[in-house]
Formats: structure tokens, sequence, C-alpha cells
């Protein structure tokens, strides 16, 4: 198979195939697309998600942390606990677990979450160093947002610029081939990035903003993630390309691997959707975060147009990161 998420049909088939409980305290659950869980505690309702790093080797502790408190944060609800699993290969090292659980500690505390508990274990299993962390939220009762909210006629928003997580992971994983194109003062300014990777601020004002669906846009890229929501939600969309927010420097990286940044895993950005974008993309630029109308959700077909041509956009695939060799 593919290095990446499977196929997206292969996915559907075999999540809708093996759901036989169904409790009645979950209101949000697990379906193609959806961020997170949710489980109703009475007045509250408990938010959890769980995500692994596999495309990285640098910077693998803070990007655990980003990747899993987002998707709480896709809720419009703030992480408050994390859990790390760390499978670590035996020809690693001890500091190198403890560099790691440093980078997590030093994440955590920026965004007052709490390290819960976990597991760390050396095994063969693996040739590098994987970690799998689950986050968990609390929200009042009926509160959190889901990714299958979506509802025709809203604007479609993307906060920041695309492909931040993709940017920072190459320029430090590829730096060699990165340098050919890229002067040192850019390569410092995309290493820069990884700073930028949390969407918590911008979940939880759109939470209280009162949006109808959110998804951070991680693995397969803008286009993955308009098309995850959009079958979660029964709708199409049509977007803009040229709306749609990507660095320079990205679109440098981009060209010399031939890669379609549309297509790359981009923590760092929230995909939102709601009935009066361009009230909401005001409110986020008042707190200070970057955000732009790139389309519609419409009835039916997925679009993207570019110079006036629509083209369809086709299921998920593998990210473009995995592309890179």
């Amino acid at each position: 198979m593919k290095i990446g998420k499977l196929e997206w049909a292969d996915l559907h088939k075999i999540i809708t195939g093996n759901k036989s409980v169904r409790r009645e305290d979950v209101r949000i659950r697990s379906a193609i697309g959806e961020d997170c869980s949710v489980m109703n505690f009475g007045d509250y309702e408990c938010v959890m998600s769980t995500d692994p790093i596999t495309g990285a080797e640098n910077n693998i502790g803070k990007l655990a942390v980003h990747i899993n408190c987002n998707d709480v944060a896709s809720c419009g609800v703030e992480p408050a606990g994390l859990l790390v699993t760390i499978l670590v290969p035996p020809h690693a090292e001890l500091k190198d677990i403890e560099n790691i659980m440093k980078e997590i500690d030093d994440e955590t505390k920026k965004l007052n979450v709490e390290i819960l508990g976990g597991h760390t274990e050396i095994t063969d299993a693996v040739n590098r160093i994987v970690i799998s962390c689950t986050v968990i939220g609390k929200t009042k009762k009926d509160m959190a947002v889901a990714t299958s909210g979506a509802t025709i006629g809203d604007d479609i928003i993307v906060t920041k610029k695309l492909c931040l997580e993709g940017t920072s992971i190459v320029v430090n994983d590829y730096y060699e081939k990165v340098k050919q194109i890229l002067s040192e003062q850019e390569i410092e300014e995309a290493r820069r990035y990884i700073e930028k990777l949390s969407v918590i601020k911008e979940g939880k004002i759109s939470g209280e903003f009162g949006v109808n669906s959110m998804h951070d846009i991680t693995e397969g890229g803008v286009l993955g993630a308009l098309w995850e929501v959009a079958e979660g939600s029964s709708v199409g969309f049509k977007i803009y390309k040229e709306k749609l927010p990507v660095s320079y420097i990205t679109k440098k990286i981009c060209e010399l691997f031939s890669i379609d940044p549309l297509r790359f895993i981009s923590s760092g950005s929230m995909l939102i959707t709601c009935s009066n974008g361009k009230k909401l993309v005001e409110k986020l630029k008042e707190n200070g975060i970057e955000a732009s109308i790139v389309g519609n959700i419409t009835n039916k077909d997925r679009v993207i147009v570019e110079e006036n041509e629509e083209s369809i956009v086709s299921p998920p695939e593998r990210d473009e990161l995995f592309k890179i060799g």
C-alpha cells in the first residue's frame, strides 16, 4: 500500500463497516473527516481526538502537541489534557526521548494543557520514533461544533496561510535541497512557521461567534479538508484558487518538489463555514488572525475555479509530503 492515509473509499468502508455500538451519550461520533468525538456528561461534554506524527523527523514533539490540540479547537473548545504514546526504535538514544518530552512540555505550557499520562516503549516494530497523542477538552452541553455541520450558502473561510506545517517540515528535513532555491533569511522565516501552528485562538473565537462547521487543515491539505467537510455534511462547495492564501516561500518549495500546495499538510490553518463570513473575518482580524473567504458551500458539486475554469475536486489522496524523496 502507499504511504499516507488510506484511500478515501477504503477508509470509508472500514469505518462504516465496524461501528456496531452506538451509545446514547455520544453526541458527535467518528466519521470520515470528523475531527473529534463528543460524549455527554450531564451539563458538560467531553471532546476527544487522537493523531500520530509520522511524516516528520524534526520538531515531532512540538508537532504532536499542536496537531492534536487543533482537533479539539476545531470544535470551538479549549484543550485541557494530553495523553502521549512514544514508540522508539532500538537504535535511538535516551536523549532523543528526553528532547521530545522537553518539546511536548514546552508547548503544553504555552497552551495550558496538562500531560495526563501515556506510554513509552522501545520496540523494533518501528524504524524511527513514532508519537501518538490523545487530547481531551471540556465544554458546556451542546456547545461543541461538528465538522459535519456545513450548510448550503455558507461562506468558506481559511485562516492564516496554507501549508505552514508542510513548509516547516520540508525546510528542516530537506535543508540541503531547499537551500538551492531559498535564501537563509527565507529558510529562517519558513522555520518560524512552526510557531504559527496552533489554531486554538481562532477555534475559540469562531465557536463563540456561532459557526456551522470547522476543520483544521492537516494531512491532505485544504482540498482534502474541504472534501471531508462536504462529505460529512452532504453538501458541495465552490472555491477559487486565486483566493487561497499560500506564501511565496511555500510556492517556491512546492515548485521545487513538484507538489500541489492545495493537497499539502497544513496544520496552522482552520477551515470554517458560516452564514456571515465577512463579519467573522472582521472578528478574526480584530484579534490578530489573518482570514480569507475562499468560496461557498453549495448544493452538490465540489469544484475549484481557476482562471474562470471549473474542475471537479477528487476525494482525498495521500498527502503531497509523502511524495518527497
